[in-house]
């Protein structure tokens, strides 16, 4: 798949909003509306890569330190008790992190895997959770990055 056909691709580059931060390995976004958990957060790999295992030394040498410094970050800026992460890439040709704050009082009492639920909850629309949450979130965590972000890439 080139990158005109791809559906990712074409995002990152004329996405409405712009990214909360990027640089020339990933980018990082919410996730796409309806969104189940104030501060859920997605770290995409620009270029077509299915997982670490075909990461190049440049991916491979930037991706843990990117991912501790984005959990961080999230993790002072919404005050969560940790960050889950999960990496799974089997729906585009680019693996996509996802960083889901976990906060003390969650929708549902939601912990480890039934996060992922709540999330299809806001899909099916029986849990709603206020835009202007996530939008003072995203706002927040883009100062905090731009402030602190991640390694640029080696």
């Amino acid at each position: 798949m080139n990158q005109v056909e791809c559906g990712i691709c074409q995002k990152l580059s004329h996405a409405a909003e712009p990214a909360l931060f990027e640089n020339e390995l990933w980018h990082v976004r919410p996730i796409d509306p309806p969104c189940a958990v104030p501060g859920w957060m997605m770290l995409i790999s620009r270029r077509h890569v299915a997982g670490p295992a075909d990461f190049d030394d440049a991916e491979a040498a930037s991706f843990g330190e990117t991912l501790r410094q984005l959990s961080r970050v999230l993790r002072e800026v919404t005050g969560a008790l940790r960050i889950y992460l999960a990496a799974m890439g089997e729906s585009s040709p680019h693996i996509h992190a996802q960083l889901v704050p976990r906060y003390a009082s969650m929708p549902r009492d939601a912990k480890a895997w039934a996060v992922f639920d709540l999330q299809r909850a806001a899909q099916a629309g029986e849990l709603e959770l206020p835009s202007e949450e996530v939008a003072r979130v995203s706002a927040a965590y883009r100062a905090a990055l731009a402030e602190r972000p991640p390694p640029g890439p080696r």
